[in-house]
């Protein structure tokens, strides 16, 4: 009997294992797919003739694919420049955002010191005040201080908005670092310094890539602080928004697909890293 009843029993032990990858399959390619249609459309949209958009029912494969959208919108006044500048202020929050969250997140993940668990819920309460409530006093601090209409203060303010998450991720990937593996390197004649630098911070590299992600397309999305600490020296999103009021729909399909792609680019170059975080990079 038990001989008989084994082979029935790996067949359904077989089939479960079957159902579960397609429903997990299944569910994957559904969040894809919820994910990626509306960027499809838009780009459809943004490459389309101009009357094409008008048209309705839309057609869900291209039929009339011109670059007429995107070269007006790429040619109109103060986009190329402003697309500097997002790229300046995105990179610069980065920058800043790593060097000062990665020291702060390793300080909380390894020392006790008073005042530990006060810092910790200080850095989750700093998210709790909107941007819109600071925006009017910090415009008119930038402006003692003259930093107003600056990328320098846009970094800052969007340095501000990200700093919590980043020392809230890399503080959960350094506990996830055995504190072992420094220490042999400091009995190997290491520093401190250099076991943070030459062991810590390589294995934490999964956790600083989602950080640096999450800040470039926090950074790049950003519109409301940008648009009222900035008038000439404004990033993309800002400029798109001033314009969109006096702009014809094309413009708007075109400029939402232009600010899509350097956020795509940018995670897809930092997939591997990002990736380390569920299991070995492909």
């Amino acid at each position: 009997m038990t001989a008989i009843a084994a082979p029935a029993v790996r067949r359904r032990a077989s089939r479960a294992v079957v159902l579960d990858r397609v429903l997990l399959y299944g569910a994957a390619g559904f969040l894809a797919l919820w994910t990626l249609f509306p960027i499809y459309l838009i780009a459809l949209a943004a490459f389309s003739e101009r009357a094409a958009i008008y048209e309705y029912p839309k057609p869900l494969l291209p039929t009339r694919f011109s670059t007429d959208t995107m070269d007006f919108f790429v040619n109109s006044t103060g986009v190329l420049s402003s697309l500097r500048n997002s790229v300046i202020v995105a990179l610069g929050t980065i920058v800043l955002g790593l060097l000062i969250g990665t020291p702060a997140g390793y300080a909380l993940a390894r020392f006790s010191f008073p005042g530990r668990g006060f810092i910790q819920v200080g850095v989750l309460i700093s998210k709790m005040f909107p941007i819109a409530i600071l925006s009017i006093p910090l415009a008119v601090t930038f402006i003692q201080i003259g930093l107003y209409d600056t990328l320098q203060g846009v970094i800052i303010i969007h340095t501000a908005m990200v700093l919590p998450f980043i020392v809230i991720v890399t503080a959960g990937v350094f506990l996830g670092v055995s504190r072992e593996l420094e220490e042999a390197a400091t009995t190997l004649g290491t520093s401190r310094f250099g076991a943070f630098v030459r062991v810590a911070l390589p294995l934490a590299l999964p956790g600083l890539a989602a950080a640096a992600i999450f800040t470039f397309v926090t950074s790049w999305n950003e519109v409301f602080a940008a648009t009222i600490l900035t008038v000439r020296n404004t990033t993309l999103p800002a400029q798109v928004l001033g314009a969109l009021n006096i702009s014809p729909l094309y413009f708007r399909f075109a400029g939402g697909f232009f600010l899509i792609i350097p956020s795509l680019f940018f995670i897809f170059f930092m997939r591997r890293y990002l990736f380390n975080l569920w299991g070995p990079g492909r």
